[in-house]
């Protein structure tokens, strides 16, 4: 299953609002507050549609008749009527407003923990700067409709259907003209609408692009600035939002046209209808009090047209932001969660990789590994070598379980990953990559990253281990520190150190080095070496070295060439017996295997060492 997610949608889902529908399980929590709030907006339509009635009883009843009673309790009336209809759109107003901020809250927490969950193989094909532009960008464009567009459109709605009901109880005759002219004004806000709700879509592709540009560059500031490309980024980056731009001014093209419309057709046509009213009263056959009513209830029921026509624009644009966001909601890791609760035994066999083959999803047709078969013992210490791309990192990928293999089995202590839940399998590893992560975060929380609830003591110590204390203890407010964010205030060293830190500290029983100690200088490093070699002790390692001098103490070395073991043993017997090795360690250490040149075993060139 692809979880890609596509840059547009179906060209027959571009003419529906039906995603919007989509939004109903995140709306349902809060039914009663809905519920209260479609109370305060009839009730705020339903006021808003009786002042017309009093004012046709003023003046009919009022100014024609001379009665000072009536016009004073009709004068009351309408102040009565006035603060119903205030304190009910207030409501309405707090309502609606506090439910499009929770349901936009709780659409990104859901978005945002789904994307959390993905597999590495959805993020090989969909660029993080559009996943946040879909969780900002996006999720304020439903906030907009449901916390105000969509109260605005119920209330015009009401305000339609009851100003038509009124006119036609005020004049049936006037009222049917009004009501043949409304079909005309349909046509064009359907024609218009579809437009503008494909215009939408491709604007938001354009503006999630203009993102996902300017977050990459922004992360690689130091490799655009060595090479002096900045003029080059820049030009790009206008580009795209260039083009952003030009697609946002096709679409407010198209709704200004779409309101102008509206305005001049249903204006026309009221124009006209009061015009035929104005002859009716001349003639007596209405009074000037309802004439007053059907022209305030024909104003209300063209400004109610105008609004929806706005509102259904929101609502177009709304259905393309809701869209992006369930593709995300909808596409699913190829890595499946175990739906069993086995847990890994304390004790067992170690690891164990039988007949694993495994190809990159973003490469199909080239083996990461190809009919693989480990096995490492409990608290071995095993390190793996061989060129770059010989899939070294591919096994602690799997291992990991952030891909599967396509065929063989990862088993740990007899119990086969697929069977364990990720949390519970991944609790028992530590990692140490090779280009260390640093959060925008203190030191503190930094090293306790793996463990939340380990003691001041305990990571003071982890940080010893890992000799990071000396640096750390320098830094303006030690362990109190701030970072910066992928840490900037720190050397790439000491990056690596408090990494490593973590790990130690995490202090799980299997340990994955990642070419742990590559940021290092000389004697970091045979500090570092020495507590890696400590933490190591009691529990499964697995190291990954391209720095042979590093791994010549472990217990085995697993030499990989094109996903396949190609040789085992320790370091001297390496020496002898692997060409491959024996020319790794010719490149570091000037040692010559007399066995590996007598051959010529080995002619390609390593590219990686």
């Amino acid at each position: 299953m692809s979880d890609a997610v596509p840059s547009s949608p179906p060209a027959s889902a571009s003419r529906r609002i039906g995603p919007l529908f989509a939004l109903l399980p995140f709306l349902r929590p809060y039914a009663g507050r809905w519920a209260l709030a479609f109370l305060a907006l009839v009730t705020s339509a339903g006021a808003t549609l009786v002042l017309p009635v009093a004012f046709k009883y003023l003046i009919d009843r009022g100014f024609a008749g001379g009665d000072r009673a009536h016009i004073d309790r009709y004068f009351f009336a309408l102040f009565l009527v006035s603060l119903v209809l205030a304190a009910a759109t207030a409501l309405r107003f707090y309502l609606v407003s506090w439910l499009g901020e929770r349901v936009t809250a709780d659409l990104r927490r859901a978005v945002y923990d789904h994307v959390l969950g993905m597999s590495p193989q959805f993020f090989e094909t969909t660029q993080t700067g559009e996943v946040l532009s879909r969780l900002t960008a996006d999720t304020t464009l439903i906030q907009a409709v449901v916390g105000t567009s969509l109260s605005l459109g119920l209330r015009n709605f009401f305000l339609l259907t009851g100003g038509v009901a009124m006119l036609a109880v005020t004049s049936p005759v006037l009222s049917g003209y009004i009501i043949a002219t409304l079909v005309v004004v349909v046509a064009p806000i359907v024609i218009f609408g579809r437009r503008v709700r494909r215009l939408s879509r491709a604007s938001q592709d354009k503006i999630a692009n203009t993102s996902a540009l300017a977050g990459e560059v922004l992360n690689a500031m130091p490799t655009v600035q060595s090479y002096t490309q900045e003029p080059f980024e820049v030009r790009r980056f206008a580009g795209a939002v260039e083009a952003a731009f030009d697609t946002a001014l096709t679409r407010i093209r198209a709704r200004a046209w779409l309101t102008a419309v509206v305005i001049v057709l249903v204006f026309s046509a009221i124009v006209f209808v009061l015009w035929l009213g104005a002859q009716a009263v001349l003639a007596g056959r209405m009074t000037a009090g309802q004439l007053s009513q059907f022209i305030l209830y024909a104003v209300f029921t063209a400004g109610a047209v105008g609004a929806v026509a706005e509102v259904w624009g929101d609502l177009q644009r709304a259905a393309g932001a809701t869209e992006r966001l369930l593709q995300l909601l909808a596409a699913r890791s190829p890595v499946v969660q175990a739906e069993t609760t086995v847990a890994l035994p304390a004790r067992g066999e170690g690891i164990r990789f039988d007949n694993v083959s495994f190809s990159y999803p973003s490469r199909p047709g080239i083996a990461a590994l190809s009919a693989l078969s480990l096995d490492v013992r409990p608290g071995e210490h095993v390190a793996l070598v061989g060129p770059s791309g010989a899939g070294k990192t591919t096994l602690f990928q799997l291992l990991l379980r952030f891909y599967d293999p396509q065929s063989g089995s990862i088993l740990i202590n007899g119990v086969p990953t697929r069977d364990v839940p990720l949390v519970e399998l991944r609790k028992e590893i530590g990692v140490v990559l090779q280009e260390s992560v640093i959060f925008s975060g203190s030191v503190l929380d930094n090293i306790r990253y793996g463990a939340p609830d380990a003691t001041l003591a305990q990571v003071q110590r982890a940080a010893e281990m890992a000799a990071a204390a000396g640096f750390i203890d320098e830094l303006p407010q030690g362990y109190d520190t701030f970072l910066g964010e992928r840490g900037v205030r720190l050397s790439g060293g000491q990056r690596q150190r408090i990494a490593i830190a973590r790990a130690i500290l995490k202090n799980p029983p299997i340990l994955l080095l990642d070419e742990a100690t590559s940021a290092l200088d000389a004697a970091s490093e045979r500090l570092v070496q020495k507590a890696l070699d400590n933490a190591a002790q009691n529990r499964t390692t697995l190291v990954i070295a391209h720095r042979l001098a590093t791994v010549q103490q472990a217990d085995r070395i697993v030499v990989l060439e094109q996903g396949r073991i190609v040789a085992q043993g320790r370091h001297a017997e390496l020496l002898l017996s692997s060409p491959l090795y024996a020319q790794l360690a010719a490149l570091q250490f000037g040692e010559q295997s007399g066995h590996a040149v007598q051959r010529g075993a080995v002619s390609d060139p390593i590219d990686s060492v």
